[in-house]
């Protein structure tokens, strides 16, 4: 891989040459968008697959932009697609990467299982990959970079604990994502190292933990809604894994008059959910700079293209264990934050949301009260 991008540098170096032409690369992106395109030529293509975009808009309106600008900032051209939730696509997607070359292959994937047969054909055609934010079980990936999702999950306990504000027996729903996604069990894991100790000790009382296959929105509000009917109608707060459950979940508790009343926590800070934040309808949701994300991604597939394992390494210092593969893989883990009321406006400064979308309506006299501008 590495001698065809040698000699197609070469090439292209060669015509710029006979062209007297100048190279100057183009100013970063940072708001997101087009990705910064420099005049050289690149040091090859980069695949990535993301998996959905049904469950949260992150997918389209963050990784897929800042993927591309963080890749094209290391000198290598993105060719970043989405599967749509389709297992059959994203099988197709990995194929085309795999026959075109790629220098290095990253999956955000649908579930593990076809991760992982995907990693292995890429594997047998002598490409390296990356798990990008979802690991995949018993898979072949050396590499990982997400954020610390027990984390993740710790912040949406520690968050319904704080909503709560010691209110003695609250009575708890836990919507959790999907079965076949390790982020979700890491996610509950998180949220069961803070919430066990109070169930167990009464302070809290769980009524009922239920994941949501395929994260699909409409089944958690759904589920839900059943949960909350069988339990008299009644809840005190729930524990969401993110923002698109959160949003149906919320649906729900407004039908029932209970919006509002009842904390609900989330994840990924959506524009929706920071809007719910704002009106009072969610208690808190868990940032994750998705940019830092995409550049320490961007950063390990620039080693990898150049078989730079050391730099690779020295970039993946911590690890985390894949318990179907019985392995430690190499891994960055980035640190998530807990957002509330009192601090949306990290999330406009950091520019992943503007001002202008959030507050609107009824929103601009809480935006000003909190200097969101």
């Amino acid at each position: 891989m590495r001698t065809k991008r040698l000699l197609a540098a070469a090439a292209t170096l060669g015509l710029l040459a006979l062209a007297a032409c100048g190279a100057n690369a183009a100013p970063k992106n940072e708001g997101g968008g087009e990705p910064a395109t420099p005049d050289t030529a690149t040091q090859g293509t980069v695949g990535v697959i993301l998996p959905e975009t049904a469950s949260s808009s992150r997918w389209e309106a963050f990784d897929k932009p800042m993927l591309e600008q963080a890749l094209a900032e290391e000198g290598f051209e993105a060719d970043v697609q989405n599967a749509q939730g389709e297992v059959q696509k994203f099988v197709t997607l990995a194929d085309g990467m795999i026959a075109s070359g790629v220098d290095v292959l990253v999956l955000a994937s649908i579930n593990s299982e076809v991760g992982s047969a995907v990693v292995a054909k890429a594997e047998a055609a002598g490409i390296p990959t990356i798990d990008y934010d979802r690991l995949n079980l018993g898979g072949g990936s050396d590499y990982y970079v997400s954020f610390d999702n027990v984390r993740v999950g710790e912040l949406q306990g520690k968050g319904i604990v704080q909503a709560l504000d010691g209110k003695q027996g609250a009575e708890i729903i836990e919507i959790e994502g999907a079965p076949t996604d390790n982020n979700a069990t890491l996610f509950h894991e998180g949220q069961r190292n803070v919430l066990q100790p109070l169930y167990d000790s009464g302070e809290l009382e769980l009524v009922r933990s239920q994941p949501i296959q395929d994260w699909d929105n409409q089944k958690g509000g759904v589920v839900f809604e059943q949960i909350l009917t069988s339990n008299g109608g009644d809840v005190d707060g729930v524990v969401a894994a993110n923002d698109g459950l959160a949003g149906a979940i919320i649906t729900v508790l407004k039908k029932n008059g209970l919006a509002g009343k009842v904390p609900v926590t989330g994840q990924d800070a959506t524009p929706a959910a920071l809007k719910a934040i704002l009106r009072g309808e969610q208690y808190m949701t868990v940032f994750k700079p998705i940019k830092q994300e995409a550049e320490a991604t961007a950063q390990l597939a620039a080693a990898l293209a150049e078989g730079d394992m050391a730099a690779a390494d020295k970039l993946a210092s911590d690890t985390v264990h894949d318990p179907e593969g019985d392995r430690d893989v190499k891994s960055v883990l980035l640190e998530p934050q807990l957002i509330t009321k009192d601090n949306v406006k990290t999330v406009v400064d950091q520019g992943y949301v503007s001002a202008s979308t959030l507050c609107t309506g009824e929103l601009k006299d809480v935006c000003a009260q909190l200097g969101i501008s």
